[in-house]
């Protein structure tokens, strides 16, 4: 298994990777992996920074020699490079594996984003730099040329794994179309981290956050795409109450604060919120607590502004409560189904979205645990393993007929 993130870092393909390799190991499979030495994989050595990254898992592959190699791909994570003038030199520090390795690849693909999506990451600029803050209209102006100039590069990055993969996963019908055809979906493992399911009142306890609201979480890492800025302009309505729990990954350098309150206690600067927001300031949360905050909300916020995937998504949903997502097609996927609701990014839609979302509770819930069991971690376990077991047995017929 190929990720280079992986725990104890922090990261939500990290956690979503160690999961599914328990899960894999859990039927019996014997399953290494590869990743960064801030993760405590089997191996190490990968790194976004690290131009050597497939030398590194070609070796290991020689080494060990699997059956399969099973990587968790994010451009970004392996070095995403971007040249708008020489657009051949774009790609990642890992394009040469794909090309070379002689073991079956499966691919799970973790962004494809649409045209406006991928337009909207020209947005996230920094805003200090050699030349200070004065120099952001220049740096966004670059960076928008680059990233006008290399969509259809990203996209042929995507296309150039799919084709090197003997299968590719994504977790949705959208992404499917995104990424091409010939990926498989096999929905984004999720489950609560303990079986015995606590009242709401004793997750509540756990936090000290009040017991006489509805609340609605905005939970993840802390990244301009998220669209949190949102939350503090929305006019929340009465009985409800917005949570929100941040923190930063392990790679992202990208600098965002909230203008939020500081802590449960405190009060918003926005008057209409006032007592209304509470930040937790709890940082990245272990499996025990995220499981116990998720029991402790009735619905998460989503208000993305680009998205091909959401562990956040997934995970609400495993603890049976919905979701309210700004209108963009992964979202909307899911909201088809009766999971939760797609609403226009502003913040007036958001808060008629609670309200709507308030006066259908049931049905949500009801479709939710009907859903629920396609995000078992052995049903998602299984499914790989049966993908696995079709192209081991293709690759021995294979090698039968060429002896």
């Amino acid at each position: 298994m190929v990720s280079t993130e992986y725990p104890p870092m922090k990261g939500g393909i990290g956690r979503y990777t160690s999961n599914l390799v328990k899960a894999l190991q859990s039927l019996g499979m014997e399953v290494y992996v590869v990743c960064n030495e801030a993760g405590k994989g089997d191996f190490s050595g990968l790194s976004p920074t690290n131009k050597q990254n497939s030398e590194v898992i070609l070796k290991i592959v020689s080494e060990i020699n699997p059956d399969i190699v099973h990587v968790q791909f994010e451009p970004g994570m392996y070095g995403l490079s971007l040249d708008p003038i020489n657009r051949a030199n774009s790609g990642t520090y890992i394009d040469s594996f794909y090309l070379k390795c002689k073991t079956p690849i499966v691919t799970t693909f973790h962004s494809g984003y649409n045209f406006v999506e991928w337009m909207s990451l020209s947005f996230v600029v920094r805003k200090t730099g050699r030349i200070g803050v004065i120099g952001m209209p220049l740096r966004f102006v670059v960076r928008l040329c680059k990233y006008l100039l290399n969509y259809g590069t990203f996209k042929n990055i995507n296309k150039q794994k799919l084709d090197s993969s003997h299968s590719g996963i994504v977790f949705s019908n959208y992404m499917s179309k995104r990424i091409g055809e010939g990926c498989r979906i096999i929905y984004h493992g999720a489950e609560p981290y303990d079986p015995t399911i606590p009242q709401k009142k004793e997750a509540r306890a756990m936090f000290s956050l009040p017991q006489d609201s509805k609340l609605a979480l905005a939970l993840g890492f802390r990244t301009v795409t998220k669209g949190w800025d949102l939350l503090e302009k929305m006019n929340i309505p009465y009985g409800w109450k917005v949570l929100i729990n941040s923190s930063k990954d392990h790679y992202n350098t990208e600098k965002y604060d909230l203008n939020v309150i500081s802590s449960a206690h405190n009060s918003s600067s926005k008057g209409n919120n006032n007592n209304n927001i509470i930040n937790l300031q709890r940082d990245f949360l272990d499996e025990r607590d995220f499981s116990l905050l998720l029991y402790a909300s009735d619905v998460v916020l989503l208000p993305y502004k680009i998205t091909s995937g959401s562990g956040v998504m997934f995970d609400a949903l495993a603890h049976g409560i919905p979701f309210i997502a700004s209108d963009l097609d992964f979202f909307r996927e899911f909201a088809s189904q009766g999971l939760g609701i797609t609403v226009k990014r502003n913040s007036d839609e958001f808060s008629k979205g609670l309200k709507r979302l308030e006066s259908n509770y049931l049905y949500f819930t009801e479709n939710i645990d009907r859903f629920n069991k396609k995000l078992k971690w052995d049903f998602v376990a299984n499914q790989h393993n049966l993908m696995y077991l079709s192209i081991a047995n293709e690759k021995n017929d294979h090698m039968k007929m060429t002896l």
